[in-house]
């Protein structure tokens, strides 16, 4: 580790062995290092408006972003239990959710109210205080596991340093005028001449093993473990990243203009953007060339690797291959995992300071492609990301953090692949060696790629199945036959919430728990509007793949690894013409935004039993529902500490004053009382989970039906 232009930049901790006394101090001062490193990210804005600003049409101005990792501090606390009451709830409602273009991601500007920058790092202390609490008077025990409040300190840790990543990026495309150089973001000074020639150096074949243990040293994410063992033909690759100087061939021979260089995906993209080069580029009127940085525009570096996304670099390997005419194209995963291991790249345990252009200890921003060698390649690590030919998927034995359940499922789509290696600001787990980040083909990081030359086919894992198991099992419960899924009880919620409003009206309809989304798409066959909530983004990307294309594929298991393989029609449900009235979002009932209202029906389905604070969840629905409206809660009441604390149950326990059993119903009529009138109860609807064919999980939920009375508040 060094420091450079006043940035200090640890490595990212061992977590297994080591003085735990020792451990607490080296965690609080990675996390002092990493949370004053982001917000020195933000120091050069000379407005307001840089916060509030659109960068990028789909993200969120950077207030939101400058707010958003201390808010995962907390929300990931309290969803471990490890802290009980929020910060600033507003805050941690709005700064949650919003940080990739998925189509449950809110990011529409009329839905917020952006705070000033100063009440924003007013709220960063306070999360910083807390945070620094914690560390320091928690017991400690070495190795820190992944239910230990430390995991979870660690996890907020390294998620700010992908943010500052991220970040800067989008800092990069905000208007000049916005911004301010600074010595503390000091940029390489050689512009340098790229290499004559870009030769391809022959890689021996081999055997690659991906995926790491559950106990190695270091943190990971959930996409990192498991295992992946692969056999690696011979293949040859270039030396250096492919430079500005060597793309400028491929601008120079109208390779924008040429449709047959491009993906269907990539020519749909550069007709939309209208694209003539990449993005940070900039054509001077003298005909001259510059090149968008971070904080200011400079002479375009023709010896710095230049910065695409995934579908330019795929058509400049298409060019390039008719240029040469040898087969050209981006590496898979498993290739630059070869590739690392022929050169014998060391892994950042073993550095005592980074071997290239990474971890910010050289500069904040690229160098030429030529200044770090590794063995007879250059940049295998840092400079630039390199882009690669895989979509990430979970290796075997993948399975979700439960805290952090959507941080890679989200992506298991088939249209985010993998960059390896890192660049000039990777940080933290980003520039270890299992560090496995994707992103959507077109979007902007500062990403690269280098090609190689080879013979063998691109072999991409088919997910067109829905694999995840919980999923699976959600998928089949709502989707599957009623011999396995013991009666559909997500149609049957549905048809009593649209008895419930026969001859009223059904403009629109909230489903809180909507899981998979079966229960909104029948509610879409007779109200306008259906949005389908849930906490888990790993559940409603099923709703979001039927609602796009009106079918999913899933297995279930039949027993052992043998697997049933589903598919889901919804023409054949009848709700295919219905599915454009529906749409789904993420989002926590404990907190949640105060958008969601002005519903005819709203349907809470055994949600209270998984939420943390029931109590306040029950508050704020009756402000979200129209006079006279109807409100339908479905429970099993198994009140369980795992989920809510048990000074939050709001029954199944005994009085600690009168000795009184408490019965959750009473509770709920005391909560929603004046506002709602319990109409009806309707006892006992079944509800089963199937694990397999023949072993399922059965729920007896009570339903309660309730009428909101009175004057919205």
């Amino acid at each position: 580790m060094t420091t450079v232009n006043n940035i200090e930049t640890p490595y990212t901790l061992n977590l297994k062995t080591g003085d735990p006394e020792a451990k607490r101090f080296q965690i609080l001062k990675y996390f002092r290092q990493t949370y004053e490193t982001y917000e020195k990210l933000f120091e050069p804005f000379t407005s307001e408006k840089a916060f509030t600003e659109r960068a990028d049409p789909l993200r969120h101005p950077l207030i939101f972003y400058y707010g958003h990792t201390a808010t995962f501090f907390v929300n990931k606390l309290i969803m471990g239990k490890f802290l009980k009451e929020r910060v600033d709830p507003q805050f941690e409602n709005t700064f949650a959710i919003g940080v990739d273009e998925m189509s449950w991601d809110d990011l529409n500007d009329a839905h917020y109210q952006w705070p000033e920058s100063s009440e924003v790092k007013a709220y960063r202390d306070r999360v910083r205080q807390i945070v620094e609490q914690i560390i320091l008077e928690t017991p400690l025990s070495l190795p820190i596991a992944w239910d230990s409040v430390f995991w979870v300190v660690m996890m907020g840790i390294e998620h700010e340093r992908i943010h500052l990543e991220t970040s800067s990026v989008l800092i990069r495309q905000l208007p000049l005028k916005y911004l301010q150089s600074s010595t503390t973001w000091g940029i390489c000074p050689n512009i340098g001449t790229p290499p004559q020639k870009n030769k391809l150096i022959s890689v021996d074949g081999g055997t690659v093993n991906l995926g790491k243990p559950l106990d190695h040293p270091l943190y990971g994410w959930d996409n990192e473990y498991g295992k992946h063992c692969v056999s690696v033909a011979p293949f040859r690759a270039s030396q250096f990243l492919v430079s500005n100087g060597e793309f400028k061939s491929f601008v120079d021979d109208q390779g924008y203009s040429k449709q047959q260089y491009w993906t269907e995906e990539g020519w749909s993209w550069v007709q939309y953007q209208k694209a003539e080069f990449p993005r940070f580029w900039r054509v001077q009127p003298d005909g001259s060339w510059n090149l968008r940085l971070m904080l200011e525009e400079i002479e375009m570096p023709w010896s710095w690797p230049v910065e695409v996304n995934y579908l330019e670099a795929k058509a400049f390997c298409h060019w390039k291959s008719e240029q040469t005419g040898s087969p050209i194209r981006l590496p898979m995963e498993e290739e630059w995992h070869r590739l690392i291991d022929f050169a014998e790249v060391t892994d950042v345990m073993e550095w005592s300071e980074a071997p290239g252009n990474l971890n910010l200890e050289k500069y904040a921003s690229p160098c030429p492609v030529d200044n770090h060698a590794f063995g007879e390649f250059y940049d295998l690590l840092g400079n630039a990301w390199q882009w690669t030919e895989t979509p990430i998927s979970g290796f075997k034995g993948f399975q979700v953090h439960p805290w952090y359940d959507d941080f890679s499922t989200p992506t298991f789509d088939t249209q985010h692949n993998l960059i390896k290696g890192g660049s000039w600001i990777s940080t933290g787990n980003e520039i270890a060696r299992h560090a496995r980040y994707a992103f959507r083909r077109h979007f902007y990081q500062h990403a690269g790629f280098r090609y190689i030359e080879t013979e063998t086919p691109i072999v991409l894992k088919d997910d067109r199945y829905e694999t995840d198991l919980e999923v699976c099992q959600y998928c089949e419960s709502h989707y599957g036959s009623e011999e396995n899924a013991g009666g559909n009880y997500a149609e049957k919620i549905a048809q009593l919430a649209m008895a419930e409003r026969i001859n009223q009206p059904k403009k629109k309809a909230l489903h809180f728990g909507c899981k998979t989304g079966r229960t909104a798409f029948e509610l879409a066959v007779e109200f306008d509007e259906v949005l389908g909530l849930d906490e888990s983004a790993r559940t409603i990307k099923v709703g979001v793949t039927l609602q796009k294309n009106g079918y999913l594929r899933y297995t279930h298991p039949k027993e052992g690894e043998i697997m049933n393989f589903r598919e889901v029609q919804l023409r054949d449900l009848g709700l295919y013409d219905v599915r454009n009235k529906v749409q789904f979002q993420q989002s926590d009932p404990g907190n949640m935004k105060s958008i969601y209202k002005g519903y005819d029906l709203l349907i809470a389905d055994q949600v209270l039993e998984s939420c943390y604070y029931p109590e306040k969840f029950l508050h704020s629905l009756g402000n979200r529902i129209l006079p006279e409206g109807t409100l339908i809660i479905s429970s099993h009441y198994s009140w369980d500490e795992k989920y809510t604390p048990k000074d939050k149950w709001l029954g199944g326990y005994r009085d600690e004053h009168t000795g009184e059993n408490v019965d959750t119903l009473d509770s709920i009529k005391s909560i929603l009382s004046p506002q709602f009138v319990l109409e009806k109860v309707v006892p006992f609807i079944p509800f089963v989970l199937p694990h397999n064919q023949r072993k399922k999980d059965a729920f007896q939920c009570e339903i309660s039906v309730w009428r909101k009375v009175g004057i919205i508040a």
